[in-house]
Formats: structure tokens, sequence, C-alpha cells
């Protein structure tokens, strides 16, 4: 483990000691219901929450927003921001909020619901149902519909916790945390069938010190995506299945981009899923690194592809003129991680021809297929291997 991931992550934990502490303080609560949200499903509650957070935001005490037991219809998209706000914000929620079954209410929008520049955020239990099935069967047809929210999206905030929160069905993407800095995201539970087109899990982009811990993520996509900018980030203790695993990139689509580094992934399960821990980048010109990286302790069930990296990514090769990455993969390690392949090759780290990866360390990494040992394939991968190794080290 390196050094820079240790230490954001104990700031990180001695932040949310901190924030956990001042949310116990709380001394007014603003009740959705009773400030006229019905919790039947069908009436619009959007203003309620807007209100709600409003009194809270401008409280100069310890305030939270309360959502009772019931279902609560947010019928449009909605913003809390935390622009005006002078302390700590949390919401409680004990009931289920729920989109609109016309996707095109919300479908074009960003977001469904967005947190915005808030600073200190503490949200605690409750269910987002987008109801995205509709939506969806309008893509699986052909038809023309719009490309679909995120359920929750957390932008160019700090100092945030949630925790217990449930989310599925999703429009989108589950989860984003964007610009971000300082937030913890524990116990949440993701779920969405395995064909649900585009269905990420959480999504992180240009944020630091972010943690996923204890959760359980089953999509139609990546249960976790780590996108461009993304530093000091720790995932422990997640499941995920069904799904495309946890994913770094796409990186490098863009000529300029910031890199991926100091990410630690371990106590992962995946069970059925098109992958288990994977790198994947364009294949385009790119200033793009990722770097610092640990997957550790790690059991893969059935998985397709435990062990990706995927410097060849070009759908349907377009705007790839020399089909070469290059996104820079260096000091990337895989320790103690078994289990069983779907496939044969359980191990293919396909690199850039221009820029190929190095310090790939492999330590005690077992998979087989079929009860057999597997295959271990790389391409432009430099790197060591140490311990009990199957397949053989292609390094």
């Amino acid at each position: 483990m390196s050094s820079a991931i240790l230490g954001g992550f104990i700031l990180t934990l001695c932040f949310m000691s901190l924030l956990m502490h001042s949310t116990s303080q709380v001394i007014s609560s603003f009740n959705v219901q009773k400030l006229g949200a019905k919790a039947d499903g069908t009436a619009d509650a959007a203003q309620y929450f807007l209100t709600a957070w409003k009194l809270a935001c401008a409280s100069n005490n310890s305030a939270q927003i309360y959502v009772p037991p019931g279902r609560y219809l947010l019928i449009r998209a909605v913003v809390f921001s935390g622009y005006y706000c002078k302390r700590t914000m949390v919401m409680r929620i004990d009931g289920t909020i729920v989109a609109p079954t016309n996707y095109n209410l919300i479908g074009n929008s960003e977001n469904w619901i967005k947190f915005d520049n808030v600073n200190g955020l503490y949200i605690s239990g409750g269910t987002l149902d987008a109801q995205g099935e509709a939506l969806w069967a309008c893509k699986a047809a052909g038809k023309t519909c719009p490309r679909g929210a995120t359920s929750v999206g957390f932008y160019s905030s700090k100092n945030i916790i949630v925790s217990g929160l449930k989310s599925i069905n999703s429009q989108m993407f589950h989860m984003i945390v964007y610009k971000c800095n300082n937030a913890k995201l524990q116990g949440i539970k993701i779920s969405a069938p395995d064909e649900s087109p585009n269905t990420d899990g959480i999504n992180v982009q240009l944020s630091t010190g972010v943690s996923i811990l204890s959760s359980q993520i089953g999509t139609g996509d990546d249960c976790i995506s780590i996108g461009p900018g993304t530093t000091n980030t720790w995932i422990e203790s997640v499941s995920c299945g069904p799904g495309h695993g946890i994913s770094i990139g796409s990186l490098g689509r863009d000529l300029q981009e910031p890199g991926v580094q100091n990410l630690t992934v371990k106590t992962v399960t995946f069970r059925n899923t098109d992958n288990g821990v994977r790198i994947k980048t364009w294949a385009r010109s790119s200033t793009g690194f990722v770097r610092n990286v640990l997957f550790q302790h790690i059991v893969m069930g059935n998985v397709r592809n435990p062990i990706l990296i995927d410097q060849d990514y070009c759908p349907n090769n377009i705007n790839c003129p020399n089909q070469v990455s290059g996104v820079k993969i260096s000091n990337v390690m895989y320790q103690d991680i078994h289990g069983t392949s779907a496939t044969p090759v359980a191990l293919s780290l396909q690199c850039s021809k221009d820029y190929p990866c190095s310090g790939i360390r492999l330590e005690d990494v077992v998979l087989t297929y079929n009860g057999q040992p597997a295959i271990a394939s790389c391409s432009n991968a430099a790197g060591t291997a140490s311990g009990v190794i199957n397949p053989t080290s292609c390094l």
C-alpha cells in the first residue's frame, strides 16, 4: 500500500469522524410530510423537498431534512444547492423516493436528484426508485428515446457521507461523484437487471478522497467506474454482480486528460460478471495515465475476464486513427486474487505498443477455468510475478 493512498484515507477518516460528531448535534428537523408532501407515490412532492432543504440550509442551528416512511414522487429533476447553506446538511430518509413512470419527464436531465456545491452533507437510509424499465424497453426497441438521467449526483461538493442508501432501476447511472473532495459512501445497495443499459452503479470522476465501503452492487454495466482525474480512492468490502466489474476507465478519450492515481480495491467479490478488475483506455493519443493501483484480496466467481487491461478500446473503430493508446499505465499490483474464470483466458494484459505497461506485479494469483489451469495473455506489459501464480505469468 502506498503512503499516498494510506495518508489520504486517514485524512478522510478524520474528516468523517468530525462530520459524524456534527450531525449528532441536530436540534431542528424539517419533515417533508408536515410541509405538505404526500406519501402516496402519486402527488408531486418536489416543492416540499426543496422547501425543507431551503429551511434547513438557512437555519442558524444544526438541522435535518426528514423523509418519513412512504413513497414520495419527484416528477421533475431537482437540485439541492449548498451555496448558501450555513452548516452541515443532514438528510434522513426512511421512505422511498420514486421517479415518474413517464421517462420523458426527467430523461433529458443529466441528473434526477443533484446535490451541488455542498460543504458538509450526511445522507442516511432511504431508497431511490427511478423506474427505468420503460426507458430500457424503448432503447431495446430501437426507438427515439431520451438518454436517461442519473439517479443521484454529487457535484463540486466536499465532506460527504452517504450511508445505507439503496438505489434501484436507474434510467442511466445510479450514482455519480463529480469534482468532489472527501466523500464516503458506505452500506450502499444498488440493483438493476444485467440487461439494463448503461446503469453503472457508482461513477467517480475528477474527485479526490472518495471511499466506497461495505456495499452491494448489481447492474447492467460497471459496478464501479473510475474516470479521469480521480485520486486517492479506496474501495473495500464490495460485492459486485451482475455487471461489468470494477473499471478504471474508459480513459484517454480526450487528448488532454488528467490521470488516475492512488487507488486501492480490496476485499471485493465478483459473481457472474463480465469483468473483474479492469483498466480500459481508448486506442488514441492522450496525456492520461494510470499509476499506483492496488487490487488485493479479491474473489472471482465465474467471471468472464477476471483480470483485464484493455488499451485497444475503440467502439466501431471510429476516431482512433493510429489505433494506439497514449495512456501510460504503471505500478499496478494484483495481490491475493483467487477464483474461477468463465473463459480460458483469465488474465489479459493488452497494453499500448507505444507506451507499454510498466511495474506490473502479480503476487499469489490463482485462477482456474473448468477446474483446469487458466491461460494468461500479455502484450507490451513488463513486471514481476511472485508467490503462487496460476495461470503461469506472461510478464
